[in-house]
């Protein structure tokens, strides 16, 4: 696994293995997933979860090519009532669910980078958002403010 060093990323170790669906120890990629994994893992009312191991195709707007989104995690999780409900969850920080914005402190190399970043990831979340549809799932986008995260 190649490591970014600004990034808190490594191996996880599940503790209730019966619950991890995927082939070997799931990979987190920032602290944020560290942070969903243990939660999945330990939380009694997740039947199941994974870690990229949904893909789902989409085409990118910028090359009209078909292109595979490996989306972060799903979940299978019971609620209160006891009834099952599955999940497609992709964690990304808040600024990047929203259209960048130019100020007068950024590059044009940083906007033009956040543009297309935000692009490739609307289509990636509208492809996520119609097959989660068709597979009885929910997609669910969980920033910090979710994670209860503060930067």
């Amino acid at each position: 696994m190649k490591k970014n060093k600004k990034f808190r990323q490594g191996i996880f170790k599940p503790i209730n293995l019966k619950k991890y669906i995927g082939k070997g120890s799931p990979v987190y990629r920032s602290g944020w997933e560290l942070k969903f994994f243990r939660w999945a893992d330990l939380n009694e009312n997740i039947l199941a979860w994974g870690s990229e191991n949904i893909i789902i195709p989409y085409v990118n707007p910028l090359d009209g090519k078909v292109h595979r989104y490996f989306v972060d995690n799903f979940i299978v999780f019971k609620d209160r009532d006891g009834n099952t409900n599955k999940f497609l969850i992709e964690i990304k920080p808040s600024k990047q669910t929203q259209r960048p914005v130019k100020t007068k402190y950024k590059k044009q190399k940083t906007i033009l980078y956040e543009q297309k970043m935000y692009v490739t990831n609307t289509a990636k979340w509208k492809a996520a958002n119609e097959w989660a549809k068709k597979k009885g799932y929910t997609f669910l986008i969980l920033t910090e403010k979710e994670l209860n995260i503060s930067k």
